[in-house]
């Protein structure tokens, strides 16, 4: 069984022998599902582990195990017993540091004509209906 590298300050990742923090932080978003998972529990909302992989539409049971586990680890997300995963105040810190750069990113869907992209700006849209 081969161990799972972990991602942090100090520790190479990808494009970063160093482990330049920015770097660790970007290689661990850039992962797949860790965004998304992210996106879905900014409502501070805490869901199960089901509800998540069905929320995210993750097919791998795995993948979202081992997504969480790494934002665990850094502090991004917890796990409350009876509660279901939920975003720590870091968490929430990281999703307001990463909102000058959504907004960025739908002026940029706006500007080639997808508005229907521009998705941080917009309300978001009731319980039971998807996100993007």
């Amino acid at each position: 069984m081969a161990t799972r590298k972990i991602i942090e300050p100090g520790k190479p990742v990808r494009n970063s022998r160093s482990g330049q923090a920015i770097m660790a932080l970007l290689d661990l978003l850039g992962r797949r599902w860790g965004l998304r998972v992210l996106w879905e529990l900014r409502s501070g909302e805490r869901l199960s582990f089901r509800a998540l992989q069905e929320t995210c539409q993750i097919s791998s049971p795995n993948a979202l195990n081992t997504r969480l586990k790494e934002l665990r680890h850094a502090g991004i997300v917890d796990l409350e017993d009876a509660g279901g995963y939920g975003l720590t105040p870091a968490g929430h810190t990281l999703l307001k540091a990463l909102g000058p750069l959504a907004s960025w990113a739908d002026d940029w869907a706006r500007s080639v004509g997808r508005e229907d992209l521009a998705c941080y700006t917009r309300p978001r849209k009731s319980q039971g209906e998807s996100a993007g």
